[in-house]
């Protein structure tokens, strides 16, 4: 009988011992099941979100966004007509309009303006789209398809050097729209 209420108390202590001592399942994700997010929305303490994302603010203007076209094309007009790029009556909108990039519209301009050629020639080789504006006097190429401002250049006036009149005329591009803050 003794040797019974040994290995009954043993066992006990062993049950008792095992009860107490084994860890519980952590609940390290929250609470799960119904009315799971309520619970987790309870039993926050930080105020904070821990994605260091959203601990940045973000402003609703953000000042390195570039003007948007039209808004570049009516600043840009009188510095292009006082610059002698644009006649009195012409704006930049009108001038730019087949044109799928400002810059290359400038470019354009500058290019016909530094060489001497007429900008509505140069503006049909580049962009490939005749306007009704008079390019009779034109060495126009065969078709409608666009030439890069090299290649137009070089068609137009054959005495020029057009790889650095293209290089002079896109610089003076990106001056423009620099001061204009594009």
């Amino acid at each position: 009988m003794n040797k019974t209420h040994s290995v009954g108390a043993i066992l006990l202590f062993d049950v008792s011992t095992f009860l107490t001592v084994t860890p519980k399942p952590a609940n390290a994700q929250g609470p799960a099941g119904v009315g799971a997010t309520a619970a987790a929305e309870d039993s926050s303490h930080s105020p904070h979100s821990l994605n260091p994302i959203k601990w940045i603010k973000k402003d609703s203007k953000d000042s390195t966004v570039a003007p948007s076209r039209t808004d570049a094309e009516k600043k840009l007009t009188p510095a292009l007509q006082s610059q002698g790029l644009l006649a009195a009556n012409a704006t930049a909108t009108d001038a730019c309009a087949p044109f799928s990039t400002l810059d290359s519209c400038l470019a354009a301009l500058h290019a016909s303006h530094n060489l001497g050629v007429n900008f509505n020639c140069l503006r049909a080789e580049v962009t490939g789209v005749h306007t009704s504006a008079d390019t009779s006097g034109c060495k126009v190429a065969e078709g409608d398809k666009p030439q890069g401002l090299n290649k137009a250049i070089h068609q137009l006036k054959s005495d020029a050097d057009a790889k650095q009149a293209t290089k002079d005329a896109e610089q003076q591009a990106k001056d423009d729209l620099k001061a204009i803050g594009g």
